[in-house]
């Protein structure tokens, strides 16, 4: 095994990052994250979209990349 510098791992989101979310038969919508929430099988986020401002939670699944609905907003 060698080191080359690079994680692997996927970066954590924090409250009040810009997001894009995954959802049903449509793009990527922009988001801004107002909680996360740790678990075990991976991290819960409440996102507040233009549609619902209050906010909608999403899981990402760890270690599954299509479990992965939430991504840091570049």
């Amino acid at each position: 095994m060698f080191y080359t510098g690079k994680s692997h791992r996927r970066k954590k989101m924090k409250v009040n990052d810009r997001v894009t979310v995954k959802t049903d038969g449509g793009p990527r919508r922009p988001g801004v994250v107002l909680a996360v929430e740790e678990f075990n099988e991976g991290t819960m986020y409440l996102v507040s979209l233009e549609d619902y401002p209050l906010g909608i939670w999403f899981f990402n699944e760890s270690g599954h990349q299509d479990g992965i609905f939430v991504e840091k907003a570049e």
